[in-house]
């Protein structure tokens, strides 16, 4: 069996030392230009070799997204940021311009090159071309099933890797290219810029009853007709691995740091489940509850076994479903006095039932006893500040990067 890679999405430094450390065997990032998330926190050049040289020291690797549809006034910023990061050893770069390729070839001769989602690969011959200009693997396009993945694996399986979208949010554009946003508000979702138009409410006009709107469907809040449901495929893992897929990956350089650690712990059990006994494996559901504790837009298998329906729309709300509030990522523990450091990011109050879960543990529930102020020792009720520092005993032994998360 080919080695299988779960990878995640990194949209900052600090979301790529979380997936790493919850298990993923390699992290996508984007740099501060060239990348199609502008509004990610993404990573400067000194933030991109501290990643880098954070997963290589597990032994794992590190990409970086340039997969913008560059303009000419794009060409020379990227020439000169390219020889900026051309000595920083980043495992591959993902992209989908030809000319990108080239620039990148031109000044980093040896760089990997892995073609992105937004070029639109959907088969064996286009994949061949690609492969003819130096890609060592695809990123298929979204609207694949499982036969046409397996038909492109046994034409190039041999030849170039093979990565999917396994998890996140899926746009209503053809693989992400869309035109939508440009459109509306003049931002260019393919140059990192995208307003998500596709979520917002929509209704009819008719163009002589200005002001007057119908909705599209019966119900007098109108629609959200482009509003699609998030892709998951935990319980596929078996079918995902026997198409040719070897590169798992999930969507999400937006999302929180709880939002990776969350699901790339569950995917990380089922992956690992799988292949540690693939003739006797079973789904475990306890891996879909815990990623439906990161908020989603419910869930969807996309085109893997069938083209969408109506059933893979949302038409009602474009809200995220959010069962649980993330509290604080724990930084120390003294396991002495039962203490562990906190760092705040939702209010936290003496009382609480709260979870607390880490990579390769299972999670467990406890009430919260006693929480004191970091900086001043005091005992305290209530930890209401963002990003404060705080004590809290634990009932049982934790670990630093362990996160605290409570059922709303």
């Amino acid at each position: 069996m080919n080695k299988i890679e779960l990878l995640a999405p990194a949209g900052d430094l600090e979301k790529l030392k979380t997936a790493l450390i919850y298990g993923a065997d390699a992290v996508y990032f984007g740099g501060e230009m060239f990348s199609l998330r502008s509004a990610a926190g993404n990573l400067n050049i000194d933030e991109i070799k501290e990643g880098v040289e954070f997963a290589h020291n597990l032994g794992k690797r590190a990409y970086l997204t340039t997969n913008i549809f560059a303009h000419n006034e794009d060409v020379k910023p990227f020439m000169e940021y390219l020889e900026k990061i051309k000595d920083i050893p980043i495992d591959a770069f993902i992209v989908s311009d030809p000319g990108v390729l080239s620039m990148i070839k031109s000044v980093i001769p040896n760089a990997e090159i892995h073609l992105s989602t937004q070029a639109n690969m959907t088969n064996y011959m286009t994949a061949k071309f690609w492969q003819s200009q130096g890609v060592s693997r695809i990123v298929l396009a979204r609207e694949l099933s499982f036969d046409e993945i397996r038909k492109i694996y046994d034409e190039i399986g041999s030849q170039m890797e093979i990565e999917a979208f396994i998890h996140g949010a899926m746009c209503i554009s053809y693989s992400g290219r869309c035109l939508l946003s440009n459109f509306m508000i003049e931002r260019d979702a393919n140059r990192g810029e995208c307003a998500h138009p596709c979520r917002w409410k929509y209704q009819l006009v008719e163009e002589k009853r200005p002001g007057v709107y119908y909705p599209i469907e019966e119900d007098e809040r109108g629609t959200y007709i482009m509003n699609s449901k998030d892709l998951c495929m935990i319980e596929h893992i078996p079918e995902i691995i026997k198409s040719g897929i070897t590169s798992l990956k999930i969507e999400g350089r937006m999302k929180s740091m709880f939002y990776v650690a969350t699901v790339v712990r569950a995917y990380r059990k089922a992956i690992d489940s799988y292949l540690a006994d693939p003739d006797n494996y079973k789904f475990d559901n306890t891996w879909l509850e815990e990623l439906n504790k990161a908020s989603n837009r419910e869930f969807t298998t996309g085109f893997y076994f069938d083209k969408p329906d109506n059933e893979d729309q949302n038409y009602v709300t474009n809200a995220y479903s959010r069962e649980y509030d993330f509290l604080g990522v724990l930084r120390e523990y003294d396991e002495s006095t039962s203490m562990a450091l906190v760092e705040q990011r939702n209010k936290i109050n003496v009382g609480d039932e709260i979870e607390v879960f880490g990579p390769g543990i299972e999670y467990f529930t406890m009430k919260v006893e006693k929480m004191l102020d970091a900086e001043t020792g005091e005992a305290i009720e209530s930890a209401p500040h963002a990003q404060q520092m705080i004590n809290i005993e634990m009932n049982f032994p934790v670990n630093k990067d362990f996160l605290l998360r409570r059922k709303r």
